[in-house]
């Protein structure tokens, strides 16, 4: 049987690394990718899976992680969509009605990292699944994306997170009778430098779903949005 390959964008810290780590004990060959070459490199000897350099805001470096799989490995059958930032912060206001003093610069930079940067890569790759006609794609998104329970503050993370979620569902209609799987995860409120010191869950548990829904049988959901290996709502 072939061996399980995936990528996993954002692979040098945090979530990104755990997720790394889970699959590679699963007996998946990991091609752990970041932005910063030095560190991911390092980390992915840490764990000994292989390592690419990835940009995800720029479409030839997903383009050049293509072809570098296609050139190894021929196919890919797990693309996680973990990379992603938090540029703004909660509720700055100037006006006591926060939204009005938002910095657009700063929304703008989070699309092109949380949903743009998760469309360059899922374009570049996504012809190495339909090649095969199997993949499993996971978008990691957040609870703060989800309409159902949207507010305040955060308005660029929140926004982006949200268009990924669309870039979700769209991906799953166009693919359904391809054998790919596309679905986002909301990881929860994890300890990483991003989620900070005060976050209740550890690296190892917010990796647990994202690695869940990369290995999904046949039988397995697609179109979904999932927290703890359950829906939650849009």
């Amino acid at each position: 049987m072939k061996q399980k390959l995936a990528v996993v964008t954002g692979g040098n810290r945090g979530i990104g690394l755990e997720t790394c780590r889970q699959l590679s004990l699963q007996g998946i060959q990991v091609i752990l990718t970041s932005r910063d070459s030095q560190k991911g490199q390092k980390e992915a000897d840490k764990l000994n899976v292989d390592y690419h350099p990835l940009d995800i805001t720029i479409p030839a470096s997903a383009q050049a992680l293509k072809h570098y799989i296609q050139n190894k490995y021929k196919t890919l059958d797990i693309l996680v969509n973990n990379a992603g930032a938090i540029f703004d912060h909660s509720k700055d206001s100037s006006t006591g009605i926060p939204f009005l003093s938002a910095d657009p610069q700063t929304i703008r930079q989070s699309f092109e990292n949380n949903t743009l940067g998760a469309f360059h890569v899922s374009q570049a790759l996504v012809p190495l699944m339909l090649e095969q006609g199997y993949g499993r794609i996971v978008n990691v998104s957040t609870g703060m994306a989800s309409l159902e329970d949207m507010n305040g503050g955060w308005y660029g993370y929140r926004m982006s997170k949200t268009a990924l979620n669309a870039l979700t569902r769209i991906m799953h209609d166009e693919l359904q009778g391809k054998g790919i799987k596309v679905n986002a995860v909301c990881p929860g409120w994890v300890k990483t430098d991003m989620g900070g010191s005060n976050a209740t869950r550890t690296v190892d548990k917010g990796a647990e779903t994202i690695v869940w829904l990369a290995t999904l049988p046949e039988s397995g959901p697609s179109g979904g949005f999932f927290r703890d290996k359950k829906p939650i709502a849009w």
